[in-house]
């Protein structure tokens, strides 16, 4: 049998900003991240790409459309100069809540468009063969419990704007499901939000190290699934809640990011405290992170959803140090390659046959 070469393996860029500033560590610059990622490999096998979080100082889309494609091409050639692909992109949509004024919810519904702009000219420049783009909705959970069900309208029709801008484009958006949005705080929240939008563009987004605190009802503990003073060494406990979250949202899962949690929150920089993202290599990490991927990239029979076409690494707010160490994206990589042998499949190498014409 021929190794698996699906999904694609990709690593983030964003935490070369998340969580970093003047309060905290300095930005790690966008082609120093390229090139942390490059450099990796483990027994001949590297990342065949990066997502891209379209935030500065990595990447600037204010000014106009032209402004935009210029920045697009300028990363799509640094892509492709280390043989890599882009796969999803993370609009920034902070500076407009999606449950927040009508100014505000039009300036989400713009960043979304900008995004979309973006990730156009490096579909057209041959980089971008897929993925879809990260949303959230920019608001506080506190914020949201202030008036639930008219807070959950609002992020319901910020959404299905972003989703008619996007179907445009040919774009899907992903709601990212982490415990610090509103509306998005908890499993079933998630869920409600999901339906509520009913657009078929729109889909979530799972990160291990984030769902994996849904089991423990932060910030919303009447959708708590573990026991109170849980013990993490009972596995059959933790694979039932595993299994009633990825149940509710397998079908909604549209981008994935494989990922290390030790059940505790953290936040840095101007970050709220949501799951930690721990290290692949992390004694202190609660999740058999191979076969707990499976309840995500595999149905409740068993068989291959095939629904991402590539898997990614978030490694938001590592510490520069660990972050400036390769050998932190070789085991991370080790990590993803056991992911892809264990959930992957195998598709034939497409051969453009002009090339072979003389």
């Amino acid at each position: 049998m021929p190794e698996n070469n699906y999904p694609k393996i990709h690593n983030a860029t964003w935490p070369g900003i998340v969580g970093k500033g003047p309060d905290s560590e300095p930005v790690i610059p966008f082609d120093t991240m390229l090139q942390m990622t490059a450099a990796a490999e483990m027994d001949g096998i590297k990342f065949d790409g990066v997502d891209l979080g379209l935030f500065n100082p990595h990447i600037n889309l204010e000014g106009s459309l032209e402004d935009i494609r210029r920045a697009a091409e300028e990363v799509a050639d640094k892509v492709a100069a280390y043989n890599l692909n882009v796969g999803s992109l993370v609009a920034p949509i902070w500076g407009g809540p999606a449950m927040g004024s009508a100014a505000e919810r039009a300036t989400f519904v713009d960043m979304v468009r900008r995004s979309c702009e973006f990730g156009k000219v490096l579909r057209e420049r041959g980089v971008r063969p897929y993925g879809v783009i990260r949303i959230d909705s920019a608001s506080s959970p506190e914020s949201w419990e202030q008036d639930p069900v008219n807070n959950s309208k609002l992020i319901a029709q910020t959404f299905q704007e972003a989703c008619d801008v996007a179907a445009e484009y040919g774009e899907r958006l992903a709601a990212e499901g982490e415990i610090c949005w509103g509306g998005m705080h908890s499993w079933r929240t998630m869920v409600q939000t999901l339906e509520a939008v009913n657009r078929p563009n729109m889909g979530f987004q799972a990160d291990m190290a984030h769902t994996l605190l849904y089991l423990l009802g932060y910030n919303h503990p009447e959708d708590r699934i573990l026991p109170e003073n849980y013990d993490w060494s009972d596995r059959s406990v933790l694979t039932e809640g595993l299994k009633t979250i990825t149940n509710a949202l397998r079908p909604w899962t549209i981008d994935f990011h494989v990922a290390q949690n030790d059940s505790t929150v953290f936040g840095s920089g101007s970050h709220d405290k949501t799951g930690r993202h721990c290290l692949a290599t992390d004694p202190n990490g609660k999740l058999d992170i191979v076969q707990d991927a499976g309840f995500w990239l595999r149905d409740e029979n068993g068989e291959l959803t095939k629904a991402v076409q590539h898997i990614c690494w978030d490694g938001c707010m590592f510490p520069n140090d660990v972050m400036m160490n390769q050998q932190t994206w070789n085991d991370i990589l080790a990590t993803m390659i056991k992911v892809r042998q264990a959930h992957g499949w195998h598709e034939p190498v497409q051969v453009n046959e002009e090339s072979l014409i003389g």
